[in-house]
Parts: structure tokens; C-alpha cells; sequence
């Protein structure tokens, strides 16, 4: 009668948990699904960052190559200044060697009037020695002299005539070759002139048409700028939009974790009211079962003999194969240990034995053989079932112990026993030990983490898992 009055509670109890673990199963679905996407715009975040970063480095490359045309268009506006100051001189040079032409042009007028003076006279003593049969006779000349006075004045005259004569002819030869000279000279000099003002001129237009090519490829560079800007600008845009959708997932995440943390603590809070519950009942019968036997005791009790019990006639077999390690007792409270085996590393800074270097040892080791059984270390939430690179194959359980969470992580196991969402109690088999991931040897790498799991919040488990 009274086991058909405790099947209702039992039910009721069993209905309660089966809802907590389905919800939490729920959840931690949920929860997977989010850190999934969460890894996609965690990727998304790092494609987009370096889209940015080759966007900034096609910037720079561009910006260079901008200063550096610029410069160039710089030095080609310094020598277009310097040919354009040189055309100018040389302009200035021809105008003074035009005015000295000017003025050479009038000399030359000069001489050549001298010359057809000269050219006159010149003829009227031609047509002279014609009209005296073509020569002069200065001897008859002196020789008719009639006194010695006049012979002194015919030979002052015949003397001057002569000197006269060659004067006029080699003034007529000077003025003549200082013409030619004149000519060339102008010739020369203006043709030098005119020479350099074309090899300026033809300097100048080539300047310019650098300058305009320097130009064109400088707009170029400037609208390949203007694209590159805006397209770091979308992708910035599109960052900051995937920044905001990954803050989102985070605070669903957060959320999530917060719906599996208070799906812990049901379950807790229920596991202990059954607990209470069986405790009370189990007291309650052993009081009703000791009441019934005080009251069937006879006044008088002889004492039964003692027998021996006689072995079995069969011989007992050996087992063949090497029994596993057995199971650490369980303790009381709320924690108890995880797995039987040797205390092989504490937590702490100690020399890494894979990568070496100082590094945080962030929970405590427990050395036994492959396929020693790991128990949950307290009742909880399986937050995590996998694979990692450093943990192997490893579980993390989410606890809610006196209205406080914590996280505990079991890592380097060979096989798992549970998943993601799935409620455990405390000392319930989750898989077995190994050497699996960053592991130098079979043990159980054990953390307990204050509140969610991070690469910052684990503690020191001594102390509060009774290791």
C-alpha cells in the first residue's frame, strides 16, 4: 500500500527531470547552432579584415606612386620654367642681334654708298686713261715742266694722284671684305640663334607632353584611389554590420548560457528534493520496519549456532584479461573525485612538456592507464562533447552548486560517454582516460572553471573537488 503511495511522487519527479533534460537539450541545440554561426562570423570578421588590410595596402601603394609622379611632374614644371626662362633669353638675344642687324644693315648701307663713290671715281679715272690712249704718261708729265718750281709741283701732283689712287683702292678692298665679314657674322649669329630657339621650343613640347602623360596617369591613380576608398568603405561598412550581428549572436549565446545554467539549477534543486524525499522515505520505513520487529520479539531468544560456509566444490576461475582500475569512492557533498590514479601534475606555471616555455598548467592532472573510467565530478549540464586540438577528446559540464555556476572540463579522454545537453549527476561514468590531443601520456586533465567556461576564469580545483 504505502509503494503505491510513493509511485505518484516518483512520477512526478521522473516527469520534472525528463522536462529539464529535454529543455536543456533544447538549448544546448540551440547553443551549438549559435556557436556555429558565431564561427562563421568570426571568419567573416577575419576575411573582411584582411580584405581591409590588402584595401589599405593597394592605398598606400597607390598614394606612393601619386607622390611619386607628382614629384616627377614636380621636376618636369622646374625644367619647363628653366626652358621656358632660357626661350625667353634666347628671344631676347635674337631682338638685340636684330637690332644689331638693324644697325649692321645701316653700316653696310654706309659702306656700300663709300663703295659706289668710290666705284665713281674709280670709273672717271678709268674712262681718263681712255680718253689718253689708255695710260698716263707721268714721266711726259714731269718732263714738261718749265722751270724747276713747276716740276717740284708737277711731281707733288702726279705723287698725290698716285697715293690717291691706292688709298681709294685698298679702302675700296677694306670696306668691301669688312661687308663680307659683317654679312657672315650676322648669318651666323642668327642662325645659332634661330637654332636654339628650335631645340628650346622642341624641349618646351616635349615637357608639356610629359607633363600631360604625367597628368593623365596621376587622374588615373586618383580615380583608382577614389574605387579602392570606397570599396575599404563597404568593406568596413559590411565589418562594422557583422560586427553588430556577431555582438547579437553573443548576447544569444549569452543568453543561451544563462537558459543551461538555470536548467542546471533545476536540476540540481530537483535532484536534492529527491534525494530529501528518498531520504525521508528510507527513514521512515527503516522507523515503521523497527517498530514491527520490537513488536513480533519473543520474551525469550535462544541464540542460533554459527555455520561455517563450505566453500564451493568448483574451482574459482582467474580472469584473463587485466580488470579495469576501479572506480574512485564517491564522496560526499557536492563534488567528488573524477577518476582513481595518481595526482601527476598541480595547478600552476610550470615548463609546458610539449611546447616548453612557462605557461599556466590551468587545472590538475590524474595519471592512470587507457580506459580508466572518468565520472562526472558533480551534477550538471554536458556544455561540451568533442574534439579539440589541445584538449583530445574532452567534455565540459556546466554545475549550479548552492545557487552558485561552475564549469568543469575533462580533457585528453578516448572515448565519451555523453553529449551536448545531456544531465549527469554527480559520479555518473562520462567516458574513459586516454592521450588524446596535446598529451604526453594516458591521465585526466581536469579544470574547474567559476561561472562559464574561458580561457581566463579557471581556478584551482584543490580545495573544493576532494582530489
Amino acid at each position: 500500500m504505502r509503494i503505491s503511495k510513493l509511485v505518484p511522487g516518483f512520477l512526478i519527479a521522473l516527469l520534472i527531470l525528463s522536462s529539464v533534460v529535454i529543455d536543456t537539450e533544447v538549448s544546448a541545440s540551440t547553443l551549438k547552432e549559435m556557436e556555429q554561426k558565431r564561427n562563421v562570423y568570426e571568419n567573416k570578421k577575419v576575411e573582411l579584415n584582411n580584405g581591409i588590410n590588402n584595401k589599405v595596402t593597394e592605398l598606400n601603394t597607390n598614394e606612393s606612386k601619386v607622390d611619386e609622379i607628382s614629384g616627377q611632374i614636380q621636376a618636369l614644371d622646374t625644367k619647363f620654367k628653366e626652358t621656358n626662362d632660357k626661350i625667353s633669353q634666347v628671344e631676347d638675344e635674337i631682338s638685340e642681334t636684330t637690332k644689331e642687324v638693324e644697325e649692321l644693315h645701316s653700316s653696310i648701307a654706309e659702306l656700300e654708298k663709300r663703295i659706289e663713290e668710290r666705284d665713281i671715281v674709280l670709273r672717271d679715272r678709268v674712262r681718263a686713261l681712255q680718253v689718253n690712249g689708255g695710260s698716263v704718261n707721268y714721266i711726259d708729265v714731269l718732263l714738261g715742266a718749265s722751270s724747276f718750281s713747276d716740276f717740284i709741283d708737277r711731281y707733288s701732283a702726279v705723287s698725290t694722284l698716285l697715293d690717291a689712287d691706292k688709298k681709294i683702292m685698298e679702302e675700296q678692298k677694306a670696306d668691301k671684305d669688312q661687308l663680307e665679314v659683317e654679312k657672315k657674322l650676322v648669318e651666323t649669329k642668327l642662325k645659332e640663334q634661330e637654332e636654339r630657339k628650335d631645340e628650346l621650343s622642341s624641349l618646351k613640347a616635349s615637357l608639356d607632353s610629359q607633363k600631360k602623360e604625367k597628368a593623365k596617369l596621376v587622374d588615373a591613380l586618383k580615380v583608382e584611389q577614389k574605387k579602392l576608398a570606397s570599396e575599404k568603405a563597404n568593406l568596413e561598412g559590411e565589418l562594422d554590420e557583422v560586427y553588430e550581428i556577431s555582438r547579437a549572436v553573443e548576447l544569444e549565446i549569452a543568453a543561451e548560457q544563462q537558459r543551461q545554467i538555470e536548467a542546471a539549477r533545476k536540476l540540481a534543486e530537483e535532484q536534492e528534493r529527491k534525494e530529501a524525499a528518498a531520504k525521508a522515505a528510507a527513514e521512515k520505513q527503516a522507523a515503521q520496519a523497527a517498530k514491527a520487529a520490537q513488536a513480533s520479539k519473543p520474551a525469550t531468544q535462544s541464540k542460533a549456532p554459527v555455520t561455517a560456509a563450505k566453500p564451493s566444490s568448483g574451482g574459482q576461475s582467474t580472469q584473463a584479461s587485466k580488470p579495469a582500475p576501479p572506480a574512485p569512492s564517491m564522496s560526499g557533498g557536492n563534488w567528488t573525485r573524477p577518476a582513481s590514479g595518481r595526482f601527476s601534475s598541480s595547478f600552476g606555471y610550470r615548463t609546458h612538456p610539449i611546447h616548453g616555455g612557462q605557461r599556466l598548467h590551468a587545472g590538475v592532472d590524474i595519471a592512470n592507464s587507457v580506459g580508466t573510467g572518468i565520472y562526472a565530478a558533480g551534477s550538471g549540464v554536458v556544455f561540451r562533447a568533442g574534439w579539440h586540438s589541445s584538449y583530445g577528446n574532452h567534455i565540459m559540464i556546466t554545475h549550479s552548486i548552492n545557487g552558485k555556476t561552475y564549469t568543469t572540463v575533462y580533457a585528453h579522454m578516448t572515448s565519451l560517454n555523453v553529449s551536448v545537453g545531456q544531465a549527469v549527476s554527480k559520479g555518473q561514468a562520462i567516458g574513459t582516460m586516454g592521450s588524446t590531443g596535446a598529451s604526453t601520456g594516458s591521465h585526466l586533465h581536469f579544470e574547474l572553471h567559476n561561472g562559464t567556461y574561458s580561457s581566463s576564469s579557471a581556478i584551482n580545483p584543490v580545495g573544493i573537488v576532494p582530489l
